[in-house]
């Protein structure tokens, strides 16, 4: 990574330039057209190797891409066929994201679905998905559109709003929400990964799913195929996703399913003073 840019810094710098125009024009800035942006960015940054290519390619082995097309030029691919245009923004700003971070490191950077959807460990994947969250839904933004009583209904405007997925919505929330709640995905009854806010961290609420096999729970709503989904959140009891909680705590379970059912989207929201780690004596 260049190392006067960091993701935040990166994507605040293209944000206040489009804050200049759009107010200019008296225009809203959402969503955010990354495409202007990729073809300007090396102009912003005065740079000489430009994005003068963004082509949509249907192949199934990634969703989107960046190479060098020769030594001065860059291309931009994505995959149309992907699961939501809102994922396909989101793409195209995480390749720009390479751009910007990571030119210098190598030229040619192919990301699938996996690549897309890496936070919790440090790579060039996580700083790309990093610059792409901060440039398309800025927080301070983010944060006024929150509503606590109706969740998942503001959560899904600010995906309308961003242009982005509902999936890259709830991660962002959790980079700034002082709730204790966790995003789980799952398919077929086992986790594909989690992600936990860092109140619900800092209480024992997360799943190494990196290395781990991890089965949802039987006795969730998860994994409970009569139910299709529940957008208002449901009380259960808190013991069946964190075996050493209280016995007579609960929490909210949030049930979404994707878009072409593959996968289910699983959010957990935890009181915030319960803490549900491991008894030492059971250590």
């Amino acid at each position: 990574m260049d190392d006067k840019l960091s993701p935040p810094k990166a994507a605040n710098r293209l944000l206040k330039i489009i804050d200049v125009f759009f107010q200019a024009q008296s225009l809203d800035k959402f969503p955010i057209n990354v495409d202007m942006l990729a073809y300007e960015a090396a102009n912003i940054f005065k740079w000489n190797d430009p994005i003068t290519e963004i082509k949509e390619v249907p192949i199934k082995r990634f969703d989107g891409a960046l190479f060098k097309k020769n030594i001065h030029q860059w291309t931009i691919l994505y995959n149309p066929t992907v699961e939501s245009s809102g994922r396909i923004l989101f793409t195209k700003a995480h390749e720009l994201g390479h751009y910007i971070l990571h030119r210098t490191i190598q030229d040619e950077f192919l990301c699938g679905a996996e690549d897309l959807q890496t936070y919790d460990i440090a790579s060039i994947e996580t700083e790309a998905n990093k610059f792409s969250s901060y440039l398309l839904m800025p927080i301070d933004d983010f944060r006024r559109q929150i509503d606590q009583t109706q969740l998942i209904q503001s959560l899904s405007l600010c995906a309308l709003r961003y242009g982005v997925s509902l999936t890259a919505a709830i991660l962002k929330w959790l980079e700034f929400t002082e709730e204790s709640v966790i995003l789980i995905n799952s398919r077929d009854g086992f986790m594909n990964w989690a992600v936990s806010s860092r109140s619900a961290k800092n209480n024992g609420a997360f799943f190494k799913t990196k290395k781990n096999i991890i089965e949802i729970p039987e006795q969730s709503l998860a994994s409970n195929n009569l139910v299709l989904e529940e957008k208002n959140g449901e009380k259960v009891q808190a013991n069946i996703w964190f075996p050493y909680a209280h016995k007579d705590a609960s929490v909210i379970e949030y049930k979404i399913t994707s878009e072409r059912f593959d996968h289910i989207l699983t959010l957990i929201l935890l009181p915030r003073n319960l803490k549900v780690w491991k008894p030492k004596d059971l250590n």
